[in-house]
Order: structure tokens, then C-alpha cells, then sequence
């Protein structure tokens, strides 16, 4: 390799040139800038948009000249166009060209890491157990509350199945103030008045939660990278911090989280990444609503993708795209608030 190659920072090329040799039309590029603006990733010279990052890394260039080895000026921000104007704008670097270190086996022995557990997490559904325990023997305990929407009768024996379950079959929205029900979209902005709304819909009674089938939930999940950094953050809600693991070794990502709720159903992630990473240095956490795993790379560069796809890999959920991966779900699971207020002892507000 000659010794005279120079890095060329033209956006979306970021290859090593040789200045004797640097033609009109050899450097294939981004004359503009990248711009990321709802869960969208952009090019604003050529207008070529993703929700995928690693898709948006490569986008082919819509421009040829020579290299440079001058560093563009950052970018003014001003309106690029009508879809993407007052947004931050957020620049890309090329990937990093650097050594590949050695790869050990995929089979060599995972670290389970000590993940930092949110006291939100540990405070959710202390009863859980108790309730996977009635669906299972098909016990129905005195005082159970119907797990329809919008139902706040309470069984009191077998008699109590001969009464209509007056329901909401869409799901609780909390919205910008306002109250309401999917299904029939009557609104208020005072919390004790939407919970005595009457149902929109008439059937029977449901005393037990939905389980989900074959001991598995599907999770939506996703990563992003730092120069230091792989970040994977997988979404999920009312799960048991203590069942759930997160297992690393320098080119494996494994991961179980499970549903006490949910009979003991999990969600599965095995994963043999793209890099190799540093297990001592790497972290997970436990949130309320998601699980984030920080994977330290051990040596700088951009990773393409995050895996190698393995010719008999375990049982392994696919993230869903989701253009509006960072807007939180709007619907509530009222089914415990609505017993505590059909039972009389919480006066509750809006």
C-alpha cells in the first residue's frame, strides 16, 4: 500500500486517496449534509431518506468530483426543505478505518451482567405471582374485577356470569390532557369521569389476562451506535427484573426477558455481532419500560450492521420498523386502577 494515501473527508466517502492520482470524477459523495428529523435519517443535497440507520450510512452518493482532504464546514442551520426545516441538524462521520482484531468462538463462555435495576421496576406488580397462579389452577378468586375495559364488576360466584359485561373492546388513551377510549372516542379531561364511562360494547366477562401463545412475546427492538458505543435498547413493559438476564462474550449478545404476568413467557434476543467487544467494560440496565444493553467496542470503527446472520441461529425475534420508534405508546393498562375505584377506596383525580 503506498505511503502516501491521505484520508479524504468528503461526506459518505471517507476513503484513502493517492493526491497523484485524484481524478475529476473518482470521489463518490454527499455535497450536503445529513439531517435526522422524526425517526427519519436524510441527505439534504439529495433528499434520500431511512428509518433504518445502518441503511442511511449507506446511501450512495448522488455527486462525483475529486477527493479532499479538507474537512466541510459545519453546516448552518437554516431550512432544508418543508419536511425537515427548524430540526437540529446532526452529522454522520464516515466509518472509521482500523485494525480487525482476532474473533474468538461464538461458543466461548458468556458473562451474565449485573444490570442496574429501576426502583420503578422492582415496585411494579408485587401481585403478579398470585394472579399467573389463579389462571392456571382456572380458580376464580371472590372479588375478582372482569379484565374488560371499562367493566367494573367485581365475581362474586358462579351467578355473577349471567350478567352483561357492558365493555370498551379498544384500549385506554391518555393524550394532551384528554381522557378516552379507542373504540368510541368519547373524551374528557377529568379522570373520574372517563372511568365511569359506559362501555360501547356488550358480551362476557373475562377474569383472567390474555397469556400470550407458546411461551413467547414479541418485542420491538433496536440499536444505534457511539464511537465507543453499540447500544441496544429492546422495549417491553411488566417484566421480572430477577427472571431476565443479559449474557455477553466478545462477539455474543444473549438476552431473556420473561412476563411473570404473562405465564412466565419470554422474549429471546442471541445475537453473534458484527465487532468485537470489551465484556468488562460493557453494561445493561433495567428500566420501566425498555431493557438497554451498552456494549464497549474493543477497537474504534462503525459498525455496518450489528450481527452476523448464523446458519442455525436460536429463536429470534425481528424488530418491527417503526418510523415513530421514540414516541411512547399513548395507551394505558387501567385494569388494577379500575379496581382500587370500583372497590371505593381511592378517590382519584384527573
Amino acid at each position: 500500500m503506498p505511503e502516501n494515501l491521505v484520508q479524504c473527508y468528503n461526506r459518505g466517502c471517507g476513503q484513502l486517496y493517492d493526491p497523484n492520482t485524484n481524478d475529476s470524477d473518482v470521489c463518490c459523495h454527499h455535497p450536503g449534509f445529513p439531517v435526522f428529523h422524526d425517526a427519519y435519517k436524510g441527505w439534504s443535497c439529495c433528499n434520500k431518506k431511512s428509518v433504518d440507520f445502518t441503511e442511511f450510512l449507506n446511501i450512495k452518493g448522488c455527486t462525483y468530483s475529486k477527493h479532499s482532504h479538507v474537512k466541510p464546514e459545519e453546516p448552518v442551520k437554516k431550512s432544508v426543505d418543508k419536511e425537515l426545516d427548524k430540526k437540529e441538524v446532526i452529522e454522520v462521520r464516515a466509518p472509521i478505518v482500523g485494525p480487525q482484531l482476532p474473533r474468538p468462538p461464538f461458543e466461548t463462555s458468556l458473562v451474565t451482567l449485573e444490570a442496574t435495576v429501576a426502583d420503578s421496576l422492582k415496585q411494579a406488580n408485587p401481585n403478579a405471582s398470585q394472579q399467573v397462579l389463579s389462571s392456571n389452577t382456572g380458580i376464580i378468586e371472590i372479588g375478582t374485577t372482569c379484565k374488560n375495559g371499562g367493566c367494573n364488576t367485581t365475581y362474586n360466584g358462579p351467578q355473577t356470569n349471567d350478567s352483561p359485561c357492558i365493555f370498551h373492546p379498544g384500549c385506554p388513551v391518555f393524550h394532551e390532557g384528554l381522557k378516552f377510549w379507542s373504540c368510541c372516542q368519547k373524551r374528557t379531561t377529568d379522570f373520574n369521569t372517563f372511568l365511569n364511562q359506559p362501555g360501547c360494547t356488550t358480551g362476557t366477562h373475562k377474569w383472567f389476562k390474555e397469556v400470550a401463545a407458546a411461551g413467547t412475546v414479541k418485542c420491538r427492538w433496536d440499536w444505534h451506535q457511539t464511537p465507543d458505543y453499540v447500544i441496544v435498547s429492546v422495549y417491553a413493559k411488566k417484566y421480572d427484573p430477577i427472571a431476565s438476564f443479559v449474557k455477553i462474550n466478545p462477539i455474543r449478545l444473549n438476552l431473556k426477558i420473561v412476563f411473570k404476568e404473562e405465564n412466565n413467557a419470554s422474549f429471546k434476543l442471541d445475537l453473534e455481532l458484527r465487532g468485537v467487544i470489551d465484556v468488562s467494560q460493557s453494561s445493561a440496565s433495567m428500566l420501566g419500560t425498555k431493557v438497554e444493553i451498552k456494549l464497549k467496542k474493543a477497537e474504534p470503527g462503525a459498525w455496518s450492521k450489528i450481527d452476523f446472520p448464523r446458519v442455525s441461529p436460536p429463536v429470534v425475534e425481528e424488530p418491527e420498523p417503526e418510523p415513530e420508534s421514540n414516541v411512547e405508546d399513548d395507551s394505558v393498562d387501567l385494569s388494577a386502577v379500575e379496581a382500587i375505584h370500583s372497590s371505593g377506596k381511592v378517590n382519584l383525580t384527573g
